[in-house]
């Protein structure tokens, strides 16, 4: 017998139409028999044998009818929201953010519970909030396929662990995604914040029009971003954007900088911006706060937002000479308070001290772009899963979303 399975057959042909349709339902919405056959480019009979086979597998649902236009009303159909659902994280040293996505793209829950300030184990922390948040979606593990993780470090994928975390006890462990994984029952991924954060970006905000450009987050500390043709660029080890152990002149060069702060981090991290203004003369309980004050103070403060940007821009400097890329994002609280103010300074600093001339945007995500981040990677791991699975055989009907292994290299 023939593999059914194979170029051309039925059952494939059968699979690549299904999956055709789920795209477009979840890129229109509701749509018709007709609507399907019309944007898919395939015969009536076909789009409705396609939406029955979707909706016996439990992914398209029927919703009620088309309004307006003679004779019958024409069925509506949707992706079914409950086929699948995905989980989100934000994790610091201070609070653990959650949300809940379902297949549709819908946030079915969202919570922020803050961490002691001494505690010892983080993972087992992250495993109490994932229960909070599946009792306030009324879902259980089993619900759940897929998660993504965003910390402030590097996950290094070939040595399954996470470098640069000091801050965040209990993680730096062998196998990390492995434990996550059977911890939570899910496919895990361990993502760089500041990468979700260029992630977010290109989907929704400062980046939707650019495939290649350099993302600088400023806050307590600095890190970076790299999307290059469309995609992440993390690196061998996962440290790509590391930007705070970027030697830069005027800092004294600093070895051995696992363990210790690097030179752009000295330069340009929030304790590097209290010293700064306290030499101009201005202060704030916070970095932030110093730096909207600056801004607020108008010309008298030029003097600080001056050699603040230089700062910003010798490291982006760098950045802009190796990966030459079509813009510059800055976002972070500390970025994001100097405002216009700050990015023009930055924008005409890095011209000046690099080869070539990048524009400068601020970033558009300023509501918990990390979860964010997350939150796109999450849906879109479980999509991928969905569209795999479509097509072929499964146990029953309205199944939650195939489980993959947790075995999908992360950064």
């Amino acid at each position: 017998m023939a593999d059914e399975s194979g170029p051309g057959t039925p059952r494939l042909l059968r699979a690549l139409n299904d999956r055709a349709a789920l795209r477009l339902l979840l890129e229109h919405g509701r749509l018709t028999r007709t609507d399907v056959s019309a944007l898919a480019g395939l015969s009536k009979p076909t789009a409705s044998q396609m939406l029955a086979r979707l909706e016996a597998a439990g992914l398209v649902v029927a919703v009620g009818t088309a309004a307006g236009g003679p004779g019958r009303a024409a069925q509506l159909y949707e992706v079914n929201p409950a086929a699948g659902h995905a989980v989100a994280f934000d994790i610091t040293h201070f609070a653990i953010q959650a949300l809940i996505v379902d297949l549709g793209g819908r946030t079915v829950a969202e919570l922020q519970v803050p961490l002691p300030r001494r505690a010892r184990d983080a993972i087992a922390r992250l495993d109490d909030v994932y229960t909070q948040v599946l009792d306030t979606a009324n879902l259980q593990r089993g619900h759940i396929s897929h998660a993504v993780a965003g910390v402030s470090g590097a996950y290094d994928q070939q040595a399954g662990v996470l470098k640069h975390a000091s801050h965040l006890p209990g993680w730096r462990v062998p196998e990390l995604r492995e434990r996550l994984s059977e911890l939570l029952g899910a496919d895990v991924e361990v993502e760089n914040d500041v990468n979700l954060v260029a992630l977010a970006e290109h989907e929704a905000g400062a980046a939707v029009d650019v495939e290649t450009f350099v993302l600088l987050w400023s806050a307590s500390g600095l890190g970076a971003a790299l999307v290059l043709g469309g995609a992440l660029h993390r690196g061998v080890t996962g440290s790509a954007g590391e930007v705070g152990f970027l030697p830069v002149p005027g800092e004294p060069l600093v070895r051995n900088v696992t363990r210790a702060t690097g030179g752009f981090d000295r330069a340009a991290s929030g304790r590097a911006v209290l010293d700064l203004g306290r030499r101009f003369g201005l202060h704030g309980a916070t970095a932030e706060t110093l730096i909207r004050r600056a801004v607020a103070a108008g010309p008298e403060a030029d003097g600080f937002l001056d050699e603040l940007a230089t700062r910003y821009a010798t490291g982006l400097a760098a950045m802009v000479v190796v990966v030459d890329p079509a813009l510059i994002v800055l976002s972070g609280p500390l970025l994001q308070a100097g405002g216009e103010p700050l990015r023009s300074r930055v924008e005409r600093e890095v011209a000046s001290l690099g080869i070539t001339a990048v524009p400068a945007r601020l970033g558009r995500i300023t509501s918990d772009p990390v979860l964010a981040g997350a939150r796109r990677m999450a849906l879109a791991r479980l999509r991928e899963a969905i569209f795999a699975s479509t097509g072929q055989e499964r146990p029953g009907t309205a199944q939650p979303a195939t489980r993959t292994s947790g075995r999908r290299n992360p950064r």
